[in-house]
């Protein structure tokens, strides 16, 4: 076992290194999420005035929608690295080697891991430099941080369980429009209790992301909210879990098969 953390390390560090080189890779996700939740926040800061909204100031509530939009390139990035590693021939090669099985998984997801700690830490920056004001203090930005890491980690291994599945990167960057959805379908924008269509509340109220981004929101215009926190790590624990266990049975069959 303690052999096979340097085979971790080394994939780790050629997952983050790759990502560097491309900027294509670490731009979007940075840019993207900041630019969409800058533009929501000026046409939608008259949905402070409606009672019962958690804040007066709508960038303070749209802060959270980057930290799982963000994520969800992570599924994509993740995914389009590993399957031009299958394309390639890579993983063939590696089959060859002593290179075990989790490490390989482990070691792609830690890259992707390092990649959402840093978006993160740069969606902190601008949140903190336009005046929002973290209600959870020092400590709320510290678990908001170790979040981070964990929705990048679950959203990774959804990734790399996709690639293995097709081994075509055509085919994840296909999917990702349809994990987009989901975004869109959660409470991103208004506050749950808050939306009067019946159909959209329910399928906000059934969709994990919503609970993810709540999480979020709670350390930033709450404080600590302990079924916010509860909900969004149950959930996202889950899905990193499953997630995790369907990548290692793709894995395990993809390098059974060459």
């Amino acid at each position: 076992m303690s052999s096979s953390w340097p085979q971790v390390g080394a994939i780790a560090r050629r997952s983050v290194v790759r990502t560097a080189r491309q900027p294509a890779s670490f731009i979007p996700p940075i840019v993207f999420p900041i630019a969409l939740m800058t533009v929501n926040a000026a046409g939608l800061q008259a949905s402070t005035e409606l009672p019962g909204f958690p804040t007066d100031s709508f960038l303070a509530f749209a802060l959270a929608v980057p930290f799982i939009q963000g994520a969800l390139f992570s599924t994509m990035n993740a995914g389009t690295d590993l399957a031009r590693d299958i394309q390639t021939g890579f993983i063939n090669r590696l089959s060859l080697t002593a290179l075990r099985d989790w490490a390989l998984l482990l070691g792609q997801i830690s890259g992707v891991v390092v990649l959402g700690v840093v978006q993160a830490i740069f969606y902190l920056v601008v949140g903190l430099a336009s005046g929002v004001e973290f209600e959870s203090g020092p400590a709320g930005i510290a678990v908001l941080l170790f979040y981070a890491a964990i929705v990048s980690l679950a959203f990774g291994a959804l990734g790399a369980w996709l690639a293995f599945r097709t081994g075509s990167g055509e085919a994840i960057q296909a999917l990702f429009p349809v994990l987009f959805v989901f975004l869109f379908i959660s409470s991103m924008n208004t506050p749950r209790d808050l939306i009067d269509v019946q159909w959209f509340q329910t399928a906000a109220t059934l969709n994990p992301v919503s609970y993810m981004i709540e999480l979020v929101r709670s350390l930033i215009v709450e404080g600590w909210n302990v079924q916010a926190l509860a909900l969004g790590f149950g959930f996202t624990i889950l899905i990193g879990v499953i997630s995790i266990a369907l990548a290692s049975r793709a894995l395990r069959t993809r390098m059974t098969r060459t």
